[in-house]
C-alpha cells in the first residue's frame, strides 16, 4: 500500500484494502493478547515483594485476557469456506399483512445499524416499498470482514408480536419476515448460466435518484427460470451497471444453492423452507404484552428488544455459530 502509484488503480486497490482488513481481523487479536500476558508477567514481578499493590491490576489484567481468548475462539469459529465474504441479505414480508411489509422495514433498519456498529458499509441495491407501509422486498450488500459468516446465523422466518400502529382498535398483532443471506461472490468464482435461461425486465426506479432515474427504465429485474431465483437492481443511474449488479447477485446465489444441493441442506435456503409465517419462525421479537426476544434454535434471549432492533445481534450470532460447531463435533 506504500508503494508509488498504489491509488492509481482503484479497484486493485480496494481489493487489497480488503484482504488487509480480513489479515488485520486475524492477526490483531493474537498480538493485543500477547501484550496483554506480557503486561501480566510484568505485574507478577512487581508485585512479588508487595502482592496488594498490583492485585487490582492482575484483577483487570485476567478480566481482559479472557475477554481477548473469547474474541479469538468466536474468531474460530468463523472458518467457513466462504465465511470471510460480504453477505447479500434479502428481506421478504410474510403473513400479516401491513404489519409484515413495515417489520420487514424495521429489519432492514436493524441489519444496517448492525452493520455500522461493526464498522460495515451498506449498499442498497434494490427496495420496494409497500402500497400502506413498509416494503414489498429490499435487497442490501453488507461489505465488511467475516459479513457472510456472521450474518448467516439470520437466515430464516423472523416473528414480531406488538400492538399494531395500523389498528384503530389496538389491538395485539404476529407478524413474519423472511431473511435470506448468501455471500457476495467476486469474478473469480465462474458460474455457467445460459442465456435462454434468463427473463430480463426493466422497469423505472421507484426509488430517489432526480428525473433521470425516474425518466429512464434503468432498474433491471432478472429471473432465472429453471430454478425461479429472481434479483432486481435499481442502485445505479446506468442500466449496464444494475445489470452487471443483479448478475452479480444471481450467480452469488446460483453458486449458493449448487453448494446447499451438495450438503443436502437445499431446503435451509430455497426448497422447503415453509411458507413465512406460523411454525417456521427462527427468532421471536415481543414488544407487548412484555419486552423478550429470544432465537428458538439456541434459546438464547434478551429482555432488550430495542437494543436487538438497533443492531445488537452479536449475541444471537455468537450463540449460532456456538450451535454449529457443537453439532460439527457430533
Amino acid at each position: 500500500m506504500s508503494q508509488p502509484g498504489f491509488w492509481e488503480e482503484p479497484e486493485r486497490a480496494q481489493l487489497v484494502v480488503a484482504k488487509k482488513k480480513l489479515c488485520f481481523q486475524v492477526v490483531d487479536p493474537i498480538d493485543k493478547l500477547l501484550r496483554l500476558i506480557d503486561d501480566g508477567r510484568v505485574l507478577i514481578e512487581m508485585g512479588a515483594d508487595e502482592p496488594a499493590a498490583v492485585e487490582a491490576d492482575l484483577v483487570d489484567t485476567e478480566a481482559k485476557i479472557t475477554a481477548s481468548l473469547d474474541q479469538l475462539e468466536f474468531q474460530l469459529m468463523l472458518g467457513g469456506e466462504h465465511d470471510a465474504m460480504n453477505a447479500i441479505v434479502t428481506l421478504q414480508p410474510g403473513a400479516g399483512g401491513v404489519d409484515a411489509s413495515d417489520w420487514c422495514e424495521m429489519m432492514l433498519r436493524m441489519y444496517v445499524k448492525w452493520a455500522a456498529r461493526n464498522d460495515m458499509t451498506v449498499e442498497e441495491t434494490d427496495f420496494q416499498a409497500a402500497e400502506e407501509a413498509g416494503i414489498k422486498n429490499a435487497t442490501i450488500v453488507i461489505r465488511g470482514p467475516y459479513a457472510y459468516g456472521k450474518l448467516k446465523a439470520e437466515q430464516g422466518v423472523h416473528r414480531l408480536v406488538r400492538i399494531s400502529p395500523f389498528d384503530g382498535q389496538g389491538r395485539r398483532q404476529t407478524s413474519f419476515a423472511s431473511v435470506e443471506v448468501v455471500p457476495e461472490f467476486d469474478d473469480t468464482i465462474e458460474v455457467d448460466i445460459r442465456k435462454e435461461d434468463l427473463k430480463v425486465d426493466t422497469f423505472r426506479s421507484s426509488g430517489a435518484g432526480g428525473q433521470h432515474v425516474n425518466k429512464t427504465e434503468s432498474a433491471i429485474r432478472i429471473t432465472h427460470m429453471p430454478t425461479g431465483i429472481v434479483v432486481a437492481c435499481q442502485a445505479e443511474r446506468s442500466q449496464h451497471k444494475n445489470r452487471e449488479s443483479a448478475m452479480r447477485t444471481l450467480k452469488s446465489k446460483l453458486y449458493q444453492l449448487e453448494l446447499s444441493k451438495r450438503e443436502a441442506e437445499l431446503a435451509k435456503f430455497y426448497g422447503d423452507r415453509g411458507s413465512i409465517s406460523w411454525g417456521n419462525q427462527i427468532r421471536s421479537y415481543v414488544l407487548q404484552p412484555y419486552q423478550m426476544c429470544k432465537d428458538l434454535r439456541t434459546e438464547v434471549e434478551t429482555s432488550d428488544v430495542q437494543g436487538v432492533l438497533d443492531g445488537r445481534l452479536d449475541p444471537f450470532i455468537e450463540g449460532y455459530l456456538k450451535m454449529r460447531k457443537d453439532m460439527a463435533k457430533r
